[in-house]
């Protein structure tokens, strides 16, 4: 085949058909296409009348009607904007995607103000196309001399056009709607579709019906010399006055200037919450809102609301409703709106978008994600902000707030950085902290906390105290010359205090210097610890590890919500050296009474003993059991579950498939402490063979497990039924 070079043929009789069937997505957006046109075409006559080219009548006020006919099946679309001559439709309608708007901006663009021209494709007229048989355009240029024109379409690809008989300056395009969407004739519906659309578009826009026999009454000085006056009506009463009753007038659907377009300065507190209620039918009032105003790098207003957030009971999904040039796009577009900030409600209108031909879709991914950058900056500003300047104002919407924060925190890397400092944490004395004030706080033992500075009786009896120690350390010899460890606690107290020669744990004697070493190796090995924030997550069930913890002048935060788990993760995956712990997964040496090395050795061989005995009780080979002499002597026996087993089971819980069993999971970790202190766990230890043993230790595993979580349905049958017996015995 011989060699051939050529141009493709595009035939528009098959490419106007994918024009007027999948342009838009949606068919009922030909009412925004089609008035964007008119609000673009009285626009350019502003701006001609600006430029001194053409003289606006004095009382001319550019607006837009809609006139809907049921009866004649018919949409009108009404615009006193600069019209067309008969060369300008040839050109800007009959040759497809030619867009009169990009020819109005290149020809005057170093003359225009700042009003915006909606339009640049060319091909939102053909809109109409996909819910009409047949369309008609009448057309008067602003040009003087020009000749009105009328053209007329009836789908296809062929068109009539001659002289019209329009006499005022601007559009009428007359809609002849095919049977399958007769309901936009109806003015409800239409009603519904505009104030979708068009609710904020920058020329008045009023919906009326053709040939309407409906009424209203008016006062007589309301009455304006568009009106029809049907019927006069006089007054009853001296005091009453007269009216009117005239044809409906046509109803204003639209505000030109929405509020994001406003200067924050100028915006009062009950126009943020007027505008919300309006556009979000929400008359829950919201906590707080950022308005966002912005002309460079790239043009961005926008009004975003915080509302309450309900994770467990509502959807957490927001609307989000993005803008171009006061013409809606869409809700909640993900390529502009950061994922997380769908939690929110709001509006965003940037005219910088680069849109695609439909105006439905974006284009240009790096601009798109500068917007999305800033919108997010934007917000974590305003929260940051709030808490350096306002916190009482901070901490009061904090509840309701953190959830999004979080939630924001988990999804988007900069939006986390800019808010670990200001993240909130509820302790337990309802003290709102950040995350540095809970590094901070100091979790001491208040038996080693008591400041004798200054007090001479006490720093005496301290000097006597270790005195006594020198005497009994002395003492503690044995017949070979080698010393034993210290049977009590305070005499290594007493030592330290009086600046003596320091033992080991190993029993070897330290230098005093060596001390002085010794402890300033202590406080950096102290530092390079991880510091541990301790959490609740329900206060009523972990009430008794939280007495604790009060008592020990100990502090946690409060995390209740499901978002917290992932959250805290999170924060220790990117501060190194933070561990955040639950309030009972461990035991620390602050809530143990002090005992010497023989005593720990004694206590690790009853757990020993007694952990056979209540194994074979409670048939759990699995659990690991401790005796502890605990400070709080009503404490009887408290169960503790691993950080890391905890979170493994929540995450096997979350990510499980229905029907897994998750019973065993979980068990490993878990530690039941029996305090020996206690008198019941004092009986067991020297009763292992009495009577009512095996009763006693389900007890305290129960009476453990409780205060940990939940009994399963049977075992709690089975502990208030063995309750009951235990009452019955006391009353014998």
């Amino acid at each position: 085949m011989a060699e051939k070079h050529g141009n493709l043929s595009i035939n528009s009789e098959n490419i106007f058909p994918i024009i007027k069937k999948w342009l838009y997505s949606d068919h009922d957006i030909f009412f925004r296409e089609l008035v964007s046109n008119g609000c673009d075409a009285i626009t350019k006559l502003k701006k001609l009348d600006m430029m001194g080219e053409y003289s606006l009548p004095e009382d001319y006020k550019g607006k837009i009607q809609i006139m809907v006919n049921p009866e004649a099946k018919t949409l009108k679309f009404i615009d006193n904007g600069v019209g067309m001559t008969a060369d300008e439709v040839e050109e800007y309608i009959n040759q497809i995607a030619f867009s009169g708007a990009t020819d109005f901006i290149a020809k005057y663009k170093d003359k225009t103000n700042e009003d915006q021209i909606i339009g640049h494709f060319g091909l939102g007229f053909y809109s109409a196309f996909m819910v009409a048989d047949e369309v008609h355009i009448d057309s008067l240029s602003w040009q003087e001399g020009a000749a009105p024109v009328h053209w007329e379409c009836d789908g296809g690809t062929e068109f009539d056009m001659r002289e019209g008989e329009r006499t005022e300056v601007g559009t009428t395009v007359t809609l002849f709607l095919n049977e399958d969407v007769l309901e936009f004739c109806n003015e409800y519906k239409a009603r519904e579709v505009i104030k979708k659309y068009c609710s904020f578009m920058p020329t008045e826009i009023y919906l009326s019906k053709e040939n309407t026999t409906d009424t209203q009454t008016i006062d007589a000085d309301e009455k304006l010399d568009t009106d029809t006056v049907v019927e006069e009506i006089k007054p009853e009463k001296e005091e009453d006055k007269l009216r009117y009753k005239i044809v409906k007038r046509p109803e204003l659907l639209n505000e030109t200037t929405p509020l994001w377009m406003k200067h924050p300065n100028e915006c009062t507190r009950e126009e943020y919450l007027e505008f919300y209620r309006k556009v979000f039918m929400d008359y829950k009032e919201p906590l707080f809102w950022i308005h966002l105003n912005m002309d460079y790098p790239f043009n961005l207003k926008g009004i975003l609301y915080f509302p309450k957030i309900n994770m467990e009971y509502e959807s957490i999904e927001g609307v989000i409703k993005l803008y171009n040039n006061q013409v809606f796009i869409a809700d909640n577009i993900k390529e502009v709106i950061p994922e997380f900030l769908m939690l929110l409600k709001g509006v965003i209108d940037c005219p910088d978008l680069p849109l695609n031909v439909s105006r439905s879709a974006l284009q240009n991914d790096g601009f798109v994600k500068k917007i999305s950058d800033y919108i997010t900056k934007k917000v974590a500003d305003k929260l940051s902000g709030m808490c350096k300047t306002e916190k009482e104002e901070y901490e009061k919407y904090w509840d309701d707030i953190s959830p999004f924060i979080k939630y924001g925190c988990l999804r988007d890397d900069k939006f986390c950085e800019k808010m670990t400092d200001y993240i909130l944490f509820k302790n337990l004395d309802g003290k709102y902290l950040t995350l540095p004030e809970c590094l901070e706080v100091k979790k001491t033992d208040p038996d080693e906390a008591e400041d004798t500075a200054g007090d001479a009786d006490a720093k005496e009896s301290k000097e006597n105290d270790a005195a006594q120690g020198h005497e009994a350390k002395e003492d503690a010899q044995t017949e070979g010359g080698q010393k034993i460890e210290n049977a009590g606690s305070v005499e290594d107290e007493a030592e330290d205090a009086a600046g003596a020669e320091v033992v080991d744990a190993d029993g070897n004697v330290i230098s005093a210097g060596a001390g002085d070493d010794a402890e300033e190796e202590e406080e950096d090995e102290e530092e390079k610890k991880e510091k541990v924030i301790y959490y609740v997550t329900d206060e009523k069930q972990q009430g008794q590890y939280i007495s604790m913890f009060k008592a020990a002048k100990m502090d946690a935060v409060i995390l209740t919500h499901n978002i917290d788990q992932p959250f805290i993760s999170q924060l220790e995956a990117k501060n190194e050296g933070i561990k955040f712990q639950r309030i009972d997964a461990d035991l620390t040496d602050t809530f143990r009474a002090k005992t010497n090395k023989k005593t720990a050795k004694e206590l690790e061989a009853a757990a020993e003993a007694i952990g056979k005995v209540m194994k074979k009780v409670l048939k759990k080979d699995k659990i690991t059991i401790k005796v502890e002499k605990l400070k709080n002597k009503k404490i009887s026996s408290m169960i503790t579950l691993s950080e890391e087993s905890r979170r493994m089971q929540d995450m096997m819980k979350m990510y499980s498939m229905p029907g897994m069993d998750m019973g065993g999971f979980g068990k490993e970790g878990e530690t039941l402490i029996l305090n020996a202190n206690h008198p019941l766990v004092q009986y067991v230890m020297d009763n292992a063979e009495g009577n009512n043993v095996n009763m006693i230790c389900e007890q305290l595993y129960d009476l453990a497990l409780l205060q940990h979580a939940p009994l399963e349905p049977e075992a709690m049958s089975k502990f208030v039924a063995r309750t009951n017996d235990i009452m019955m015995l006391l009353t014998k």
